[in-house]
């Protein structure tokens, strides 16, 4: 972070009429769509919303309260307090912010983008800084939320506002060299939501891997980042030719594992396995998870102090802090198996 300097002066606060002009409605529509949602069509409500985000507009008194206000808070939006990631993103987090006399807020967003936007909405005037992880919300919405707070992005590459990233490419690679070097030749890649950056960044690092290598490569979903949508992604691969797996994650890469033992397949005799983010459900399950491992809460630390360094003056400098990933192999992942004609337990 670069402290010098005191950023961009601050201008006019956007006003209803701003929102009304940019949405395409009346002012008295988006006076209702604030005072009394139900009242809105959906779709009208959602691209009211979306202009009013992207403009920094505010609609309570308390949300007027200048950027500079302090509050000794930090917001934290996860998409998923289920997944053990953010557990760890979140620890790390809470340990640079006590350490520098702040307070944490957290808020689960459940996934959705709509969801996101709301608690964003509603809990930036009460906060001096956003922490967003894994945010579900178009590239739009977060400049927005940034215009009024201070903003870092967890698991989300962007060029103008704060970002702490894993190592994406570097560890998929690591990925499929490993199953390469253990002979297989047909992978697939299980894909998680299609709103999720590191999904993107990891098929397209998937993909190129295996073109450079020449092994086939092929894309299964996407499905739900969770064991179940992992589950259903193993009925799909049950009958794929792949005998090489890489999960978008960890609790995913269980799914798969239990429905393709499920299935009568054996891990990693028939197929190997390979997930991302090293949590202890891939380290106790049964064959335990080689996964792509990068420091969690080491992460969630470096953004918070870089957060904190925002919300006390200094600028963005305009790239992602990259963070470091290794490939763990551990039990799930094995050599080929020497024909396509696998053994089905009974």
């Amino acid at each position: 972070m670069d402290s010098e300097g005191s950023g961009p002066q601050p201008t006019r606060a956007p006003t209803i009429y701003d929102v009304a002009e940019a949405a395409g409605v009346a002012p008295s529509t988006v006076s209702r769509t604030f005072a009394r949602p139900g009242r809105v069509n959906s779709r009208t409500a959602e691209r009211i919303r979306a202009a009013a985000t992207e403009l920094g507009y505010r609609t309570t008194p308390v949300a007027q309260a200048p950027a500079t206000s302090r509050t000794g808070m930090i917001a934290v939006l996860v998409s998923d307090l289920a997944n053990p990631i953010h557990a760890e993103l979140l620890r790390g987090a809470q340990v640079a912010a006590s350490a520098a006399g702040y307070g944490v807020l957290v808020e689960d967003t459940r996934e959705d983008a709509v969801t996101e936007r709301g608690i964003a909405e509603r809990i930036v005037p009460l906060v001096e800084g956003v922490l967003l992880s894994s945010s579900r919300m178009s590239d739009a919405a977060i400049r927005g939320i940034a215009k009024q707070r201070p903003v870092v992005v967890l698991n989300r590459g962007l060029t103008d506002v704060a970002c702490v990233v894993a190592d994406e490419e570097r560890g998929t690679r690591r990925a499929v060299e490993h199953l390469g070097e253990a002979g297989h030749r047909d992978l697939a890649y299980v894909a998680g939501p299609d709103a999720s950056w590191p999904n993107g960044a990891r098929w397209r690092a998937f993909s190129d891997a295996c073109h450079e290598l020449s092994l086939t490569g092929r894309r299964i979903g996407p499905f739900d980042p969770t064991f179940a949508g992992g589950f259903e992604a193993a009925l799909a691969l049950s009958g794929a030719r792949a005998t090489g797996v890489v999960v978008f994650n960890a609790l995913m890469a269980v799914g798969v594992i239990r429905g393709l033992q499920q299935a009568g397949l054996r891990v990693p005799e028939d197929v190997s396995v390979v997930g991302f983010d090293d949590v202890l459900i891939g380290q106790v399950v049964s064959p335990a998870l080689t996964t792509v491992s990068t420091p969690l809460q080491a992460m969630g630390a470096t953004a918070l102090r870089n957060l904190l360094a925002l919300v006390n003056g200094a600028r963005s400098h305009g790239r992602p802090v990259v963070v470091p990933a290794r490939l763990m192999p551990r039990d799930s992942s094995g050599p080929a198996p020497v024909a396509r004609s696998v053994t089905r337990v009974q």
